[in-house]
């Protein structure tokens, strides 16, 4: 358990300074201080630790954001994501800004497509596919130009653009073709 944490550590850090790619396994395990024989205990290739650091938090943000969404409040699932990236600005960071946002979009779009095909509406006019894509790639988008920001945006009102832009129009749209009626 300690190895695969210090594993996960290690990358992580490595990411802070260096791409993705041109970090190599002898790198993490001297950085992490294991045995290059115990890396492949836990993990077949580098590519694959990531996968699963960027799993292991995704599963945590969809966690935190279900839980809310069921109760019917998607504000504070939106609440729930950026407080819980908030409190671990920094592995964030690193995780969408050092080389390894592929990865966690990749990581992202899988989870999100799971929840979709249970929770979507199949007759729904935007087919719940689409709809993921784009929560998806908003909410990855949002998130990392927030982080990048020296002075970021309060969690309050980065969730109000979240709702706002990116949840609201995908959850709530209406069918185009169905008349609306005047705000008269």
């Amino acid at each position: 358990m300690r190895s695969a944490e210090a594993l996960a550590t290690a990358l992580l850090e490595l990411l802070e300074t260096t791409p993705f790619q041109q970090i190599t396994i002898r790198d993490i395990v001297a950085k992490a201080g294991i045995g290059y024989t115990t890396f492949f205990r836990h993990h077949a290739t580098k590519e694959e630790l990531l996968g699963a650091i960027a799993a292991e938090q995704i599963n945590c943000l969809f966690n935190l954001s279900l839980r809310a969404m069921d109760a019917y409040d998607l504000q504070a699932g939106s609440t729930a994501l950026f407080t819980y990236v908030n409190a671990h600005r920094p592995m964030w960071s690193t995780l969408l800004t050092g080389g390894a946002a592929g990865t966690v979009r990749e990581e992202f779009l899988r989870m999100a497509r799971d929840i979709a095909t249970i929770r979507g509406e199949p007759d729904a006019w935007l087919p719940p596919e689409v709809g993921t894509l784009l929560i998806v790639g908003g909410t990855l988008d949002l998130l990392t130009w927030w982080l990048r920001q020296p002075n970021p945006t309060p969690i309050k009102r980065i969730v109000e653009i979240h709702e706002r832009v990116v949840v609201n129009p995908v959850l709530q749209g209406k069918d185009p073709k169905t008349p609306r009626k005047s705000k008269r």
